[in-house]
């Protein structure tokens, strides 16, 4: 249902990534296509699940919109419209108010963009990026999620997003984490980097993983998902800094190779001059990387694998023909991995690795001064280190 509301689209949405990622985030398609079949459930506002006896109780098991309001920076997401920053962000792109345009709130205030028929007056946009906007509008299973006899399957099958599937969740955050139009960068926006296990683990936790939640999978699903993303984006629009973060993130998955046979290898698109025609392609084999990742059991043996691959890039950035910001976005990307893959080591070992890991990410602090040889020089060092550990699965 939602691919038919997604292509029903307007073509005037479909020009802005924000935009349209606010009315599929929100599940808007009907209302903005006025197809009156498809009935779009009402979202109720945080307030539906503070009580004591549902998440707003003092303990642990049930405390979870406490986290939210008081430790989350999502909570807090509206406010970041109304600072001087954003003010200027708005003038620079002649835009009235942050706080009331969608080029901003699709992001940072969902409820924003969505009709007050379906929402009630509680569901307010200065909550931020509130419960409904990562667990789905709640009015089809606020009543029925907290029976004891329902599984994660029933949840889902009444209304409630999947987030323990690494793909859906993936999908969820990646647009307001990684896509950024080309003119916001210019205004002076941060950039975005989205890396799906570092954030998860950074955020304040409300919830439980699941037994099976891998750290190296999570940030293997999510970059492919990013690199998806970027892929989507340059088929609009032709962004030069964009380009070298796509080809930095494409080599960096590319040095996987074959790492599993069920896997589709990005191997054959080229990261350097790419043509239209491989940005579809990669748009499509990235989100099927995504899809397989999700969904295989990772196993310990895959890290060992991905770390010696990875470290064994060494000598790519002693190549002197390639410019110092193609190396500089490619040790971006592969820093960002190692750490990852090395965090979810045995502890003695992690800990032994760690000095390196830290050294790799200074070199990489800044792009503009980052010195490739030095890095090749440092890479290699940490190869040899895990080689000597027994870490290197070749």
């Amino acid at each position: 249902m939602l691919s038919k509301r997604i292509t029903s689209l307007p073509k005037a949405l479909k020009a802005s990534r924000s935009l349209l990622h606010g009315f599929i985030l929100l599940g808007l398609g009907a209302s903005v296509c006025g197809d009156d079949s498809v009935q779009v459930p009402k979202f109720l506002g945080a307030a539906s699940c503070s009580s004591t006896s549902c998440h707003g109780g003092a303990d642990e098991k049930n405390n979870q919109y406490h986290v939210w309001s008081r430790l989350d920076f999502h909570s807090r997401s509206y406010a970041t419209l109304t600072t001087a920053r954003s003010e200027r962000l708005a003038e620079l792109l002649k835009l009235e108010d942050a706080s009331k345009s969608l080029r901003c709130t699709s992001c940072h205030a969902p409820f924003h963009g969505v009709a007050e028929e379906f929402r009630l007056p509680a569901a307010m946009p200065s909550h931020g990026v509130s419960c409904e906007s990562c667990h789905g509008p709640a009015e089809p299973w606020i009543r029925s999620h907290t029976r004891p006899d329902f599984t994660t399957a029933d949840r889902v099958a009444s209304g409630m997003r999947d987030l323990k599937n690494l793909y859906v969740r993936a999908n969820t955050c990646v647009a307001c984490h990684q896509t950024l139009d080309s003119d916001l960068a210019a205004a002076g926006h941060p950039e975005l980097h989205f890396e799906l296990d570092g954030q998860c683990v950074s955020q304040p936790r409300h919830w439980k993983e699941a037994e099976s939640y891998s750290g190296p999978q999570a940030w293997l699903v999510g970059q492919a998902v990013a690199l998806r993303e970027m892929s989507w984006q340059l088929t609009l629009e032709k962004n030069e800094t964009l380009l070298a973060r796509w080809s930095g993130l494409l080599w960096t998955l590319q040095q996987l190779g074959a790492l599993h046979p069920e896997f589709p290898d990005l191997i054959s698109i080229p990261v350097n001059r790419p043509e239209a025609d491989h940005f579809h392609k990669t748009q499509k084999l990235a989100d099927q990387l995504a899809r397989r990742a999700a969904e295989l059991p990772w196993t310990e043996g895959w890290i060992q694998e991905c770390l010696g691959k990875m470290l064994g890039a060494f000598s790519q950035f002693r190549d002197t023909s390639k410019p110092q910001m193609t190396h500089a976005r490619r040790a971006e990307h592969l820093v960002l991995g190692l750490d990852r893959l090395a965090i979810r080591l045995p502890e003695s070992q992690a800990k032994a690795l760690n000095p390196e890991i830290n050294h790799l990410y200074k070199l990489c602090q800044s792009l503009p001064a980052f010195d490739p040889k030095v890095f090749s020089t440092a890479l290699e060092k940490t190869f040899l280190k895990a080689e000597s550990m027994g870490l290197i699965r070749k």
